[in-house]
């Protein structure tokens, strides 16, 4: 489909992939593109073609009134979520399940001309956020759902199939481990990998890996590039004409080979500029206690190299990376 009339609205635009969406967006020359986010971001994307609309989903009326006069709309990428509550309760379910339903019911009656809608989800659908034991997953779009009491994704999937099969065609994508560059992610991995590289270099700690022996020397994850993931959406979402046939087809949004953090390790270092020491994994190493003191130190480094002013928590995330780096299931 030629990108001539198309008008897409990013819902979570200051996210990984939500960033680089936009941005392959504007590079097509042809696309006009809004962007929604609570906040907007320290650096902001600049473009004739874009336009930046703050607005908290979850309040239906402030969605309504920011969102309902988009009648131009063709294509939706939803590549955000609510992380207020814990992700397998009852109570994150029903606030993600608002934020999307709040936003269809603004778009659709006004946006006669939408073609496709795109669900990002990710690895969770595939093994519940609370594993017991040691296991291994495969991602395999075609398995059927885990039984597990509650899962956002599978709600978000559900209301989709309810609101738009056979009116307009959706697709979900599912990618692993993203990493990209955003300063407004909760689970920035490499943001965080970049804060303790550069703590460590300015402070001449040892880069470390803090995390079980299991996770540092077998393949745990796969990765997945944030700009691999905004082109596979931007594919699924304008391969088909009116694209309602396809309704609901999953797609994993992975780089390929897998990886152990044992073999990237030293590359990471080397690039980060740090001292890697020859006993990397330190099982009794916590970030989230090592790091906790450290916010005076991000703001010297801050100052020492005339960054953009950021606080550390705005960029990494401690407690991912100790979650992570001792995740009991492989995730292959």
């Amino acid at each position: 489909m030629a990108d001539s009339n198309c008008v897409a609205i990013v819902i979570g635009v200051t996210g990984l992939v939500g960033r680089e969406l936009t941005k392959r967006l504007i590079s097509k020359s042809k696309w006009k593109i809004y962007g929604v986010a609570r906040q907007p971001e320290i650096i902001p994307i600049k473009s004739s073609s874009y336009h930046f609309i703050p607005c908290d989903l979850l309040d239906p009326f402030e969605t309504k009134q920011k969102l309902s006069i988009l009648h131009d709309v063709t294509h939706v990428f939803w590549v955000t979520w609510a992380s207020q509550h814990p992700l397998d309760t009852a109570e994150c379910c029903e606030e993600n399940k608002a934020m999307l339903s709040n936003v269809l019911s603004a778009i659709l009656p006004i946006a006669k001309g939408m073609k496709h809608f795109v669900l990002q989800t990710g690895m969770s659908h595939y093994v519940p956020v609370a594993v017991n034991g040691k296991t291994t997953h495969l991602f395999d779009e075609e398995w059927p759902r885990p039984k597990v009491s509650s899962n956002f994704y599978y709600v978000l999937e559900d209301t989709l199939h309810e609101r738009l099969d056979g009116k307009v065609g959706w697709t979900v994508h599912r990618p692993g481990l993203l990493m990209g560059s955003s300063n407004r992610t909760l689970f920035n991995f490499i943001g965080s990998l970049c804060v303790y590289g550069t703590i460590c270099k300015h402070l001449n700690l040892p880069f470390v890996f803090g995390g079980t022996s299991e996770c540092w020397e077998e393949s745990y994850i796969d990765g997945s590039d944030a700009r691999l993931v905004a082109e596979q959406q931007i594919w699924a979402a304008t391969r088909n004409g009116d694209g309602v046939s396809s309704n609901g087809e999953a797609f994993n949004a992975i780089n390929g080979s897998s990886f152990s953090w044992k073999e990237i390790w030293p590359i990471l270092g080397k690039k980060l500029g740090v001292r890697v020491p020859k006993e990397t994994c330190m099982e009794e190493f916590w970030y989230t206690r090592a790091m906790e003191d450290k916010k005076r130190v991000w703001e010297e480094i801050v100052e020492k190299e005339r960054l953009v002013e950021t606080k550390m928590e705005e960029l990494a995330n401690w407690q991912f990376m100790d979650i992570l780096f001792r995740f009991r299931a492989k995730l292959l």
